[in-house]
């Protein structure tokens, strides 16, 4: 079947890989929708893993349920793509997110499980989840970046009145603004490089106002509106200057969420977190409660991540979105792929 793999830096090919069956008792998906998440930029990026099917973010119909009798064909589905033991003392206590085996063998992170980036994929059958008729397919795909930020919010304890900083306009970092508001904060800001993105954070309602990040003064921006930093600041690029920002946006005695992954070392200002005696706190995908709580927030019409979809393209525009989305100019958040197109 037809499928984009990773060819050479920041290079995907259109190619063949053969259809998946079902191993262990996992489940065949016939793709829907699939995501590109800001991970998929980082492997494109490096040209590594060549061949690398991606596509973590997805929903999909079962095929072939495997060993899950609560599936049958024709059931819609999305999916948590990691890969934990689900013995260790992660997993017990419902923490899978951080198990030493969650990433080995995720379904569209690793070349042993191709993801969604093709119009069929095998899933762990004990990670599947149903999708109920009141959310559609774009938003089953939807669901997997969306619990990232409440995973994300969660750690942050919002008080009702805190003001926010995030740090970062895709749509992790958009999402957790989203969140922060409904968990009460009272002013939700948003630093950008691009300043298409930025707007729209302001435009689709879920940041109050954006900053550059560029701008010589945007420590003076900050401390005027907040007197002495922000009391959470969630930092969703991860590089250094932006996990800088971070700790320097932040108010004494205040709570920094990273979320951006940085695939090499990064140097912060760890002297500015000590003086202040922040509280820095790492956030990796999520539990599978908070899966599920996103699915039932969307169907519930309790959330709308719909307005963060900017376009629907097949597998042939994968390449030019990829290059869409680190264009630094574009407005686009999300980009979903149909794989049968």
């Amino acid at each position: 079947m037809k499928c984009v793999a990773i060819k050479d830096i920041k290079q995907f090919e259109v190619t063949e890989i053969s259809e998946p069956t079902s191993t262990n008792g996992s489940v065949v998906v016939d793709v829907k929708k699939a995501g590109i998440c800001g991970s998929d930029i980082h492997y494109w990026d490096m040209g590594q893993p060549k061949g690398l099917v991606m596509g973590h973010e997805f929903s999909g119909t079962v095929i072939d349920p495997g060993n899950n009798e609560n599936l049958k064909i024709g059931d819609r589905i999305t999916a948590l793509p990691i890969s934990p033991c689900g013995k260790c003392p992660a997993c017990t206590t419902g923490n899978p997110q951080y198990c030493r085996e969650t990433w080995t063998y995720a379904t569209g992170l690793s070349l042993t499980n191709p993801g969604g980036y093709a119009p069929k994929l095998a899933v762990r059958s004990d990670m599947v989840m149903k999708l109920p008729d009141e959310v559609s397919d774009e938003e089953g795909a939807m669901v997997e970046p969306t619990a990232v930020g409440l995973h994300a919010i969660h750690l942050a304890d919002i008080k009702v009145g805190d003001k926010v900083l995030v740090i970062g306009g895709g749509i992790i970092g958009l999402v957790s603004a989203m969140f922060a508001k409904k968990e009460g904060a009272s002013y939700v800001a948003v630093s950008e490089t691009n300043a298409a993105r930025g707007q729209k954070a302001v435009d689709l309602g879920v940041a109050d106002e954006w900053f550059d990040a560029t701008d010589e003064n945007f420590m003076q921006k900050i401390m005027e509106k907040t007197e002495i930093g922000f009391d959470i600041v969630v930092e969703c690029c991860g590089n250094a200057p932006a996990v800088s920002s971070a700790i320097t946006s932040s108010k004494p005695g205040g709570t920094v969420i990273l979320v951006g992954v940085s695939m090499a070392p990064v140097t912060i200002p760890t002297v500015a977190a000590v003086m202040s005696e922040l509280t820095i706190i790492g956030a990796i995908a999520y539990t599978k409660e908070e899966f599920k709580t996103c699915i039932d927030l969307i169907a519930n019409k309790q959330i709308d991540v719909m307005k963060f979809v900017s376009k629907i393209v097949t597998l042939e525009e994968v390449q030019a979105s990829f290059e869409e989305l680190t264009s630094g100019t574009s407005d686009s958040i999300k980009i979903l792929i149909d794989t049968h197109k």
